[in-house]
């Protein structure tokens, strides 16, 4: 055993067999991969095995090269027009979220007997929100491009910001240099520094970007490297100037965002970004010293809730006042119940140079470990929540929620013969094939972008959630001959909820009385669908082999361009 420690490749290889064991045992007993992997680092950190000390340098490269990957990913499928909508709603929660905790978060530990200067520190801390864990959850929920997930997104980026701030102020009292992640000079030089990387990547979108990735893209493993390459360099920029290298990576994505290769890059960097995000995890969770968590044991459960309940209610709230729905406000603000890794490290700061003690350290630790744990899964099982506490959160929306209206959306009283849920490639292909035949469809889908697509096809379109009652309930179901569910169904390991199944069980208790067809990538799943209620299943890949088939042995393929309206009878053939 000492042998592999001594080894880094064989401490890699512990590592990874460690965390497919203990990612196996939490699977089995349906937990989320997260804290599976926040409790290897644990299991190997010195307070426990000791098999991996918490400043080994391999593990903390490849979780930071993971951290500017995953930035990477999420800025090259930011929507341009989407910021600019959203960019005031996420400065003012963002700053509003940070302002609340402050102040009682501060209050809380002066009632507490812990001084000012800790608890200015402690509220501080509690400021922090883990962006590295909040994106990877949206991410494997499929919820990152969601309205609720873009605003998560654009008020995460202001917390940032706070950090960069917050780690500059330290940095003027003179332990700057000691600080690690967000490190950095003064206020100018920071704004300087960003408005250069703006500038740069504006320049390199208007006039390299298109040229360049095409020349690449006749090699594609080049185009790859060049990719991590980009995601890399910014991040370390970032991180020199003190913005950070989640800011870094996040606009070398942006970068990348306009090429028409971007699908291609995402595709193929997701793997890795899931590979070595499981070491930042691993790293996190090795960093906590476990010998200082049964200090302030009371001031921990009490931070905790405040975190867990206060953060998102204050999101809820400016959100409602905003104009949001409050199922948008509640699924965004159940993002920021956990405090940060940086948290840890700004109070560690304050250790440094004597402003608090290490007992301070022990209390943002337990904090940070009940926080992590849970949120995670409160935002796993966001959906459920919601559904337990709706009948509560009236008081939390305008009685005109316009915001979450994206839109004029389509007429309640207008008649539609088929709605059509997931207006990805199979669904839009769908919608128009069936407009073009006379019938009248009507769109839903929760990204804001594919609403927007729809509409510019000249598609009635509304923006919602196909798990969301109330909606459900609003939608002109009574006269609705069919629904059509071509959302995809992805089994990540987090969430055990069959979108399919909950929309036909939503739709029957709203009224509706027509067919339901649904979409499945797989066989096994047709009797099961079938049960649940759906009179037809679609498996996209068979039927088209089967008109394949028939159009190799002769069959005649409809004009794309034009299709005619089709009588009953022909609609019962096709």
């Amino acid at each position: 055993m000492d042998a592999i420690i001594q080894s880094s490749f064989g401490q890699l290889a512990l590592l990874l067999a460690l965390a497919a064991a203990v990612g196996f045992v939490g699977m089995m007993l349906r937990q989320p991969l997260i804290v599976s992997f926040i409790a290897v680092g644990l299991l190997v950190g010195p307070s426990a095995l000791d098999l991996v000390r918490s400043d080994a340098q391999v593990i903390h490269l490849l979780s930071e090269l993971g951290i500017a990957v995953l930035l990477f990913l999420v800025g090259i499928k930011l929507d341009v027009k989407l910021i600019r909508s959203l960019g005031m709603v996420s400065l003012l929660t963002g700053l509003g979220q940070v302002a609340f905790t402050s102040i009682f978060g501060y209050l809380i530990g002066m009632a507490l007997g812990l001084g000012a200067i800790t608890s200015l520190y402690v509220a501080i801390a509690l400021t922090f929100s883990s962006t590295i864990i909040i994106v990877k959850l949206l991410s494997d929920k499929r919820e990152i491009d969601s309205l609720h997930g873009q605003i998560a997104l654009g008020f995460l980026i202001v917390q940032d910001l706070v950090v960069v701030l917050a780690m500059i102020v330290l940095s003027a009292i003179g332990i700057g240099a000691a600080g690690d992640g967000h490190g950095g000079g003064s206020v100018p030089v920071v704004l300087v520094s960003g408005l250069a990387m703006v500038g740069a990547v504006i320049l390199f979108v208007r006039f390299v970007a298109n040229p360049l990735t095409e020349k690449l893209a006749h090699a594609p493993e080049l185009l790859v490297i060049f990719a991590i390459a980009m995601a890399a360099m910014f991040a370390a920029f970032g991180d020199i100037v003190g913005l950070g290298k989640e800011v870094g990576g996040l606009l070398a994505g942006v970068a990348l965002a306009s090429t028409p290769y971007r699908e291609t890059i995402a595709a193929r960097l997701a793997p890795l970004r899931d590979f070595l995000l499981l070491f930042f995890f691993i790293a996190l969770g090795s960093g906590l010293d476990v010998s200082l968590l049964g200090t302030h044991i009371w001031g921990a459960v009490l931070f905790s809730a405040f975190v867990l309940i206060g953060n998102p209610l204050i999101v809820l709230i400016i959100m409602g006042a905003l104009g949001y729905r409050k199922r948008t406000g509640f699924l965004a603000g159940l993002t920021v119940a956990q405090i940060s890794e940086f948290s840890l490290i700004f109070v560690a700061m304050g250790v440094t140079i004597g402003h608090v003690q290490e007992d301070a350290l022990g209390l943002v630790t337990m904090v940070g470990l009940v926080t992590i744990a849970a949120s995670t899964y409160m935002i796993t099982y966001s959906h459920q929540l919601y559904a337990l506490f709706e009948p509560y959160l009236g008081v939390f929306e305008r009685k005109n929620p316009y915001r979450d209206q994206q839109g004029d959306s389509a007429s309640k009283n207008t008649h539609y013969q088929v709605i059509i849920f997931g207006l990805g490639r199979f669904g839009t292909a769908i919608g128009l094939r069936l407009k073009r035949r006379g019938i009248n469809v009507l769109g839903v889908d929760f990204n804001p972008t594919a609403v927007r697509r729809w509409r510019k096809l000249g598609l009635d379109t509304e923006f919602g959630d196909a798990s969301d009652p109330e909606f459900i309930s609003e939608l002109p179901l009574p006269d609705t001959e069919w629904l059509v569910s071509t959302v995809p169904t992805h089994l990540t390991g987090l969430s055990h909820e069959d979108a399919r199944t909950t929309l036909m069980q939503l739709a029957r208790t709203g009224g509706f009385r027509g067919k339901v067809a649904v979409t499945s990538h797989q066989a096994a799943e047709t009797d099961l669908l079938h049960r649940a209620g759906a009179d037809l299943v679609l498996e996209p890949f068979q039927d088209a082999a089967d008109r394949a088939a028939d159009l190799i042995c002769g069959g005649k393929r409809e004009d794309r361009t034009d299709f005619p309206a089709i009588s009953s009878e022909q609609e019962q053939t096709t």
